[in-house]
């Protein structure tokens, strides 16, 4: 048996200079093997492209390091971001990658929290992601993104099945 659960929230971080809006999302899911099993698919970027349609591309860059693009379709147009990100927490019960641009400029915060917990029947993976700006804002982006988390728990729990 599977748990499927996903949340969505705005806040406003009044610390910042200017009021930017940051979006959070979460989502749970419980799956029949070992968190030991699921740690290599949720901790190396690079293996998202295995099972989360939302990940278009990554590449190795560093040590803990991956140039990451983002792509989703609405209707027909395609939506796009590319990413440096770092990650920057890996135990196997905890892992979190930030963003991380080389640039100089000022981008952004994006950020992926990844916790796996044992469960009676196997593991309960719970993913977050904040992130800034307006790639995805509410309304049909959201839902797109809402979409394509769906269909990555899918994918998540074909590979961890099939390791």
């Amino acid at each position: 048996a599977r748990l499927w659960s996903s949340s969505r929230s705005r806040f406003w971080p009044a610390a910042l200079e200017r009021i930017i809006p940051i979006m959070l999302y979460s989502s749970t899911m419980e799956l029949p093997v070992d968190q030991s099993l699921v740690h290599p698919y949720v901790s190396d970027l690079k293996k998202y492209e295995e099972w989360m349609p939302l990940i278009h591309s990554v590449e190795p860059s560093g040590d803990d390091l991956w140039d990451v693009e983002l792509r989703a379709k609405v209707g027909v147009l395609a939506r796009s971001k590319r990413l440096r990100m770092r990650r920057t927490s890996n135990s196997p019960e905890h892992i979190v990658f930030e963003r991380d641009e080389s640039d100089g400029r000022n981008h952004s915060a994006w950020t992926l929290k990844v916790r796996t917990e044992p469960s009676g029947s196997g593991c309960v993976v719970t993913m977050e992601l904040s992130y800034g700006g307006a790639l995805w804002s509410a309304g049909i982006l959201d839902r797109v993104l809402a979409s394509q988390v769906e269909a990555g728990k899918a994918g998540l729990s074909r590979v961890v099945q099939g390791a």
